[in-house]
């Protein structure tokens, strides 16, 4: 496996006049060569500022093509970095700052009016992402400049440093070894406090080698960046990846709206379309829905050859929202409603689903849309990765089990936490993904998850209850924006946040609705579901679940 930084090292000179990042707002774009010389001016201020390899920079801010210019440059010197989520509230983030010892920390100018450097006493400098200014600096210690006499004399440095002009043949990055620490990733867990998960420059180069070798993204492929860089999923398949192969990336560098998503794609038509399970559900609820349940159409879609019609032109419709010129729609991040994929399935929209976490920076399976085996969550990474199961102490048994991860992909661990690592990854290399599931396909080394092992519940008469399963069901129901099972007593309980929207087109109250919840919508949902999974109750909530920075339900502050 090539080692990472020479991918980008080969990369950034072979796609030197090619473009690398355009902003979507501004309108602005970069070629790999401009780009290559941002890269090469942030790593002369870190080298003037005393930067060593290995030291830590902490990244905390919008998607901007400034906040890739600093992740690149910080992973192509040698440093580690960290990004940070820019949902997470000011206390975590700066909580994050001070474990990660990061010695500096780049920040969006109205992130930092919420903090205060004087409680990260181990940042040396807090520098703007808008613009060539240092926010906050401790007094320089010893002979250390300070930063801002660090970037005055960038450019002077700079021609020093490559007398004849930057140039293709300029780029060029340091050996570093496949063990050595690359990103600090904090976890933003549905479980309580995040972990940083150490990323090293082989987990890195095991999913940015496989996209390459997948040719998920190729030279001269174009890509909308709307997931969050700083989580493992953006980061690997929006920008890692494609800069890998000489992509042309357009950063949204807006809230991903289902309105402002449909200009973005109209105008990018992008070549890969990377997602989360919550924009094609809502596509499906809001569009699809409607459409297939109004009587005229229902009429149609039961006369056979005429449903297929029915079914291409919706499929059509949906491609050519999406911007008409992509492969494939992967979903990842997240369980798909199983409603929502039988249907996409059905009138064969192409897309597939991945599986991945943080602690494999993050794939863990992936098959390409034409071998996708519905339900499944893909075919573990060939030559990468591999998977098993194993029984769960207290378990009611049946086909399922936890399923363990290992390979190339498999962190190196939790900083600063030995005890959170022993407890997930096991001596011989074996990760616990906390995940139940089974494995099958030809070789047994496809994914199929049924829900997560903290949240399983243990009926009274000894069934195994995924609760995800359940609330798959329940969210497809009119009135229901989102649902958590929870076992109250023995008994199950459906928490739902209701769909304002359909309450005030309809004219219900909160009362009314909780009246239809349990009069109409329960009785629906318990012919759907086994004995065993019978909801006892529906108590709506009027206020929605808070959730992660990924925009999970934070479960444990419900169960």
């Amino acid at each position: 496996m090539t080692p990472l930084l020479k991918i980008y090292e080969q990369s950034f000179r072979e796609n030197y006049e090619l473009p690398a990042l355009s902003d979507f707002v501004s309108g602005k774009t970069v070629t790999y060569g401009e780009f290559a010389l941002k890269i090469a001016r942030i790593h002369v201020l870190y080298k003037s500022y005393g930067i060593c390899k290995g030291d830590k920079i902490a990244l905390l801010g919008k998607n901007t093509p400034e906040w890739v210019a600093v992740f690149m440059a910080t992973l192509t010197y040698g440093a580690v970095v960290v990004p940070i989520l820019n949902d997470f509230n000011p206390a975590d983030a700066q909580h994050i700052v001070n474990h990660s010892d990061a010695e500096l920390l780049f920040v969006n100018d109205s992130i930092f009016e919420h903090m205060e450097g004087e409680k990260m006493p181990k940042v040396r400098a807090v520098v703007s992402l808008d613009r060539k200014a240092v926010l906050y600096e401790r007094a320089p210690e010893g002979r250390r400049i300070s930063f801002a006499s660090a970037i005055k004399g960038v450019t002077r440095r700079l021609n020093k440093q490559y007398p004849g002009g930057f140039s293709a043949q300029c780029i060029s990055y340091p050996e570093m070894q496949p063990d050595d620490l690359a990103i600090i990733n904090y976890t933003s867990g549905t479980t309580g406090f995040s972990k940083g998960v150490m990323l090293t420059h082989a987990n890195l180069g095991g999913n940015v080698t496989f996209g390459i070798e997948s040719k998920l993204h190729y030279k001269g492929s174009r890509a909308l960046s709307f997931l969050p860089l700083a989580h493992a999923y953006g980061c690997a398949f929006d920008m890692l990846t494609p800069l890998a192969v000489g992509s042309h990336v357009t950063i949204l560098g807006k809230t991903p709206t289902p309105a402002v998503l449909l200009k973005a794609f109209a105008q990018v038509k992008p070549s890969l379309i990377i997602c989360v399970p919550l924009i094609l559900e809502k596509i499906y609820k809001k569009m699809i829905v409607p459409m297939i349940t109004s009587a005229p159409l229902r009429w149609v879609l039961a006369v056979p050859l005429l449903d297929m019609a029915v079914y291409s032109r919706i499929r059509n419709r949906l491609i050519e929202a999406f911007g008409g010129e992509f492969e494939e729609v992967i979903v990842g991040g997240a369980p798909l409603n199983p409603e929502v994929e039988q249907f996409l399935h059905k009138i064969k929209f192409p897309f597939t689903v991945g599986y991945g976490m943080t602690e494999c920076g993050p794939l863990i399976s992936y098959t390409p849309w034409r071998e996708f085996i519905p339900t499944s969550s893909g075919h573990t990474l060939r030559g990468f990765m591999t998977a098993k199961t194993v029984g769960i102490e207290g378990m009611a048994a049946d086909a399922n089990g936890e399923i363990l991860v290992k390979g190339t992909n498999v962190m190196k661990g939790y900083y600063k936490n030995p005890e959170a690592t022993a407890q997930v990854l096991e001596p011989d290399g074996w990760l616990h993904t906390g995940d139940m599931g089974y494995l099958g396909g030809d070789d047994g080394q496809t994914i199929f998850i049924r829900g997560r092992y903290k949240t399983m519940i243990l009926s009274a008469n000894g069934q195994n209850i995924y609760p995800e399963e359940i609330e798959a069901k329940l969210n497809n129901m009119p009135y229901v924006a989102e649902s958590l099972i929870v076992d109250r007593g023995g008994r199950l309980t459906a928490l739902v946040y209701p769909d304002t929207e359909q309450m005030d087109q309809s004219g219900l109250t909160l009362d009314q609705t909780q009246k239809l919840m349990n009069d109409t919508i329960l009785r629906d949902l318990n012919k759907l579901v086994a004995p065993y999974e019978q909801v006892e109750r529906i108590q709506v909530v009027p206020q929605e679940f808070e959730k992660t920075p990924k925009r999970s339900i934070k479960r444990f502050l419900y169960t």
